[in-house]
């Protein structure tokens, strides 16, 4: 905006403000909605702050200590998120600029929120700029966010004390507002992708035949789910590779497809339940692009359909490694307690495997047979966990789907709910969930109806909840209902007789799902492995070794020690007793495998080139 027609906008604005009756010593918006409301705005604008989120946090860590806030408001100047420096944040609570609050002219007078509103275009505004006295200590940059067809639905804005602010401090938000534009733009354009593929995949996995597809010599290349059915086995997976292992003379059907013949009769089926009949239909499919042929099979079979669980635990005690004694008393009480109505309270360090023992443990009750679902609370927005606990009704707010949304209880009913992280929880909500626990129904948002659930509650959390609970950030009365049933994770450091054992089932099954060969390590660095403190538990376990398989190598430093040199690192140098340091070794060494080639050096470390590109300059590395 240049500078002529800025001076003019906050004129014209400044006009308005005076026409709407907005006076220059107002310090509150004169609207601000109530709860209810509130919880349908961010119903309705659920994608653009989860997508804005990471965006907000990213600008705040930019100046952080240096008291700024950020703001997201919708299309209207509703503020649905405030985060920011504590000074400078409790000033603006104290003023009401909270969710909820709007920021548009009518309701506050001149700011960046509301000029960006009226004109669509990013501002910068200091000072006597504002309307209100109250708001001329500041400075707010504002910049909109549109959707995918230029429309406005929100304005970002980074507010700080006017002697703080820099010119470039626009430019800042003006470069967030644009990544989750595009952000939001990506998330459509994959919903769209994956709605046509599903309409895709929909058809193709409701005919209610079977129907399987081979290249020219037989072998198997796509299949549906009534194939899987008939063909496959009691893990519903298809074993067989060629036609041949599955239909009797496949050797005549080709070469009549070969003749140019088709085919439609009654043959043999050769699965996991020995030989059957079934009716075979075959055509073949001409691909001029690579002077190709494919082959359709129809199978024809009258079977009842098999029911399928959508949300089904796939983890079970016997897929959980550990020999143990400690641990394998842990795995026994595990049992024990899985038939159980109780809640149970899952407690260990990140990394280890709380919800592969949740999973287990719903797989080894009677509620196997239902639906596992599992909530990372930590990883929500404290405005959506509402509605994604329980629910919303039809007509809740604008824009809401027909027939409403389930929440994750009632996603749960007749199963397991997994409420991880649950220290994380806001206390509002652990008041609520205190409702369920008790009285075993919930309420959608919208609605005043109760709605029973039948659901076995599994809590897990790193942290210490009665520690939490003295600090008044945990309820009392939920912890000791959550706790009735405790069951304790080690760390991987205090088992370390597993460590060998897992790192020979890691390498076996990750070098089979990447396709890649087992690495074999010397017996150095296994000793080290088995000796090394594991923060990150089994998840670090389980990364380190898909690294060493996809690079061949073990990570330099990694461990303390580098026994390619025979070398130990000396406590004096600290540099090298540095994360970075082992980090920039690493790149070096995968870029000089790869004689610095970004795209393969880049899909070897499991990251993406922008990220690679961005780590070769951090550390200077030459390529």
């Amino acid at each position: 905006m240049m500078n002529a027609d800025y001076k003019s906008v906050i004129e014209l604005s400044h006009d308005r403000c005076r026409k709407l009756g907005v006076k220059e010593d107002q310090v509150f918006s004169s609207k601000i909605i109530g709860q209810t409301k509130l919880q349908e705005k961010f119903a309705e604008n659920r994608d653009m702050i989860l997508t804005a989120s990471p965006y907000m946090e990213q600008l705040i860590n930019f100046v952080k200590g240096h008291n700024f806030f950020a703001l997201l408001t919708d299309g209207e100047g509703c503020i649905l998120n405030a985060i920011g420096d504590e000074k400078i944040l409790s000033e603006a609570f104290d003023l009401k600029m909270v969710p909820g609050a709007y920021m548009n002219e009518e309701s506050i007078g001149t700011n960046a929120m509301a000029v960006v509103i009226k004109t669509g275009e990013p501002v910068q505004l200091s000072g006597k700029d504002h309307f209100i006295k109250a708001y001329h200590r500041w400075t707010c940059s504002g910049a909109p966010i549109k959707d995918y067809h230029g429309n406005l639905i929100g304005v970002l804005d980074l507010t700080g004390y006017t002697d703080l602010v820099h010119p470039h401090t626009l430019g800042m938000v003006i470069a967030a507002s644009n990544a989750i534009e595009e952000m939001m733009k990506v998330k459509e354009f994959n919903r769209l992708q994956n709605m046509n593929n599903k309409h895709i995949k929909t058809i193709f996995n409701s005919m209610p035949v079977a129907i399987v597809t081979s290249d020219i010599d037989g072998k198997i290349k796509i299949h549906n789910k009534k194939a899987l059915e008939l063909l496959g086995n009691k893990d519903n997976q298809l074993k067989a590779k060629t036609m041949e292992e599955i239909v009797e003379e496949w050797d005549n059907i080709r070469d009549a497809i070969c003749s140019g013949e088709n085919v439609s009769r009654e043959i043999n089926i050769m699965a996991l339940r020995n030989r059957f009949p079934c009716y075979l239909t075959v055509n073949p499919i001409y691909n001029p692009q690579d002077d190709s042929i494919e082959i359709v099979y129809v199978f024809e079979e009258v079977k009842k359909v098999k029911k399928k669980i959508e949300y089904q635990a796939y983890y079970t005690f016997d897929k959980i490694i550990g020999k143990d004694e400690n641990f394998l008393r842990i795995v026994q009480y595990a049992k024990k307690i899985a038939n159980s109505k109780s809640t149970i309270l899952i407690l260990g360090e990140s990394g280890t495997g709380k919800e592969v023992f949740a999973q287990s443990i719903h797989n080894f009750s009677k509620r196997m047979d239902g639906p596992f679902i599992a909530l990372n609370c930590g990883a929500i927005p404290n405005q959506l966990i509402e509605s994604e606990l329980f629910g919303y009704e039809e007509g809740a707010y604008t824009g809401a789907k027909k027939g409403g949304n389930l929440g994750k209880f009632e996603l749960a009913h007749g199963g397991t709910i997994m409420l991880d992280e649950i220290g994380e929880m806001p206390l509002d909500m652990q008041t609520k969930l205190l409702r369920v626990l008790q009285e075993g129904i919930i309420t959608r948002i919208g609605s005043q109806k109760s709605i029973p659930v039948d659901v076995r509650i599994i809590a897990a959390t790193n942290k210490d909840l009665k520690k939490e609970v003295e600090l008044g950030r945990f309820r009392k009365d939920l912890f000791y209902r959550l706790n009735v049933l405790p069951l304790y994770l080690p760390p991987l450091r205090e088992r370390k007789s597993d460590i060998l054992l897992l790192i020979k089932y890691f390498m076996k099954n990750i070098a089979e799902s990447l396709n890649k060969r087992e690495v074999e390590l010397p017996e150095e660095y296994l000793n080290m492995m088995m000796n090394f403190n594991w923060p990150g538990n089994i998840r670090e376990l389980e990364n380190v070794v898909e690294l060493i398989i996809n690079t061949e190598s073990v990570p330099p430093g990694y461990f303390g020690q580098d026994v390619s040199d025979d070398t130990t690192y000396p406590d004096s140098n600290q540099d090298r007793l540095n994360m970075d340091y082992v980090e920039k070794e690493h790149l070096v060494r995968v870029l000089k495998k790869f004689s610095g080639n970004i795209t393969q050096s880049a899909q070897a470390l499991g990251i993406r080139r922008n990220t690679l590109y961005s780590k070769i300059k951090k550390y200077g590395i030459e390529v």
